[in-house]
């Protein structure tokens, strides 16, 4: 369980990363990709380390108390270090309660439902965190940096106006109030990565035959709108920061420090949650002291009755 100083620190290490809703936001300006509030990388490995054990401590608890959920959505541009976060971030953690979903160019059967559809169906149950690799905001980005996408989705002519993408920030913001209003928390990070990071990890991709498969050339072709992109995150981090589903801006140029930023913002996340195991009730426990003889009345002669109970007395902590 996490003391008070350590919930105060991970307070403060995230608040310069949240988007204050209602601002106007420019990236260029407002947020440095390279950004590692003063901290040396091996100091990072073992915040890192201590950010994993108290994930993995409070994810427990979600899931037994099952009453809450965690929505976890991760936006980047190509190379931006979506799979790594995920894999660092959550390698602590009961993969039972965890479910990833990477969304792709959606499907015929997902086209003919309205663009939040195939999100809805990934959502998490109570007890459980997901986690959307790139989420229903690439329907303000992708969509809106190549409009050709909105013919595939066979809008009405009169939904497709000049106020299109003002009516989808406000649908996107009305189902995650909904999401909260239920029990579920949305935690909305975007990894900020610079162009020229950007440019090396691509030169990186093609350089390692092992890692070829995660470049195409479509994603070098995809840095020509590069400045259409920086646009469009700019005024969707504007329009959907909110008070209850608020933005971060993650510097990602710095991997070790993107990690840690994500797994703080987690834990504090489930901080706040506070959830806790359940308690049982008298009859429950009655039920459990009657088992509980059973057992110590089985123990092999000369064995210990409860050997659970033994060590704890002597203070062993095998």
């Amino acid at each position: 369980m996490a003391d008070r100083k350590t919930v105060r620190r991970i307070a403060e290490f995230i608040e310069p990363l949240r988007v204050e809703p209602g601002s106007r936001v420019r990236l260029a300006r407002d947020f440095d990709p390279r950004f590692k509030a003063g901290m040396k990388k091996h100091e990072g490995v073992e915040l890192l380390r201590t950010g994993v054990s108290l994930l993995a401590e409070y994810q427990a608890k979600l899931a037994a108390e099952d009453t809450h959920g965690v929505l976890l959505c991760l936006q980047a541009l190509d190379a931006g270090g979506k799979d790594g976060t995920i894999r660092h971030v959550m390698s602590g953690v009961n993969p039972q309660g965890v479910h990833v979903s990477s969304f792709k160019v959606p499907s015929s059967e997902e086209l003919d439902h309205d663009y939040l559809w195939r999100y809805a169906a990934r959502l998490p149950a109570r007890g459980d965190i997901a986690i959307f690799n790139r989420s229903h905001y690439e329907e303000v980005l992708v969509v809106r940096v190549h409009p050709e996408n909105l013919d595939r989705q066979m809008l009405p002519e009169e939904m497709r106006g000049p106020g299109l993408w003002r009516r989808r920030y406000r649908a996107i913001n009305d189902w995650e109030r909904h999401l909260t209003d239920n029990g579920f928390r949305v935690v909305k990070i975007f990894l900020n990565l610079s162009k020229e990071e950007q440019r090396k990890r691509f030169l990186k991709r093609v350089d390692l035959p092992e890692k070829n498969w995660k470049f195409s050339a479509a994603d070098a072709r995809e840095r020509q709108y590069w400045d259409d992109y920086q646009k469009a995150f700019s005024e969707m981090l504007s329009a959907t920061s909110t008070p209850w589903a608020p933005w971060y801006v993650v510097p990602a140029d710095r991997k070790w420090f993107a990690r840690i930023c994500a797994a703080a913002l987690l834990v504090h996340t489930l901080m706040d949650i506070d959830p806790q195991y359940p308690e049982v009730d008298k009859k429950t426990r009655k039920a459990l002291r009657a088992a509980k003889r059973d057992l110590e009345d089985e123990a092999p002669e000369g064995a210990e009755r409860d050997p659970y109970a033994a060590e704890h007395r002597s203070g062993g902590h095998g």
